[in-house]
């Protein structure tokens, strides 16, 4: 599982945020589209390019994209 892919995957739920300013140190709960909303397209996103069922907790214990990188690269 690359890194650069995941992270151009997450960035993607985002409309308005250009992808480049996102990394695996990224807080994803400081971006300012951050809502209850965008965890559920993240949690389809990873669902469907991935076949990893991620969790809502997985989410909440997750504080960057490495976190959940990390959490959806031990399910693969």
């Amino acid at each position: 599982m690359d890194p650069q892919t995941f992270i151009k995957n997450f960035a993607d739920q985002f409309e308005d945020i250009d992808p480049s300013t996102f990394s695996l140190e990224t807080q994803f709960r400081d971006i300012e589209d951050w809502s209850s909303l965008t965890a559920l397209s993240i949690i389809a996103m990873v669902d469907e390019s991935y076949k990893v069922k991620l969790t809502g907790d997985d989410i909440k214990k997750s504080k960057t994209l490495r976190d959940i990188f990390m959490i959806v690269k031990s399910k693969v």
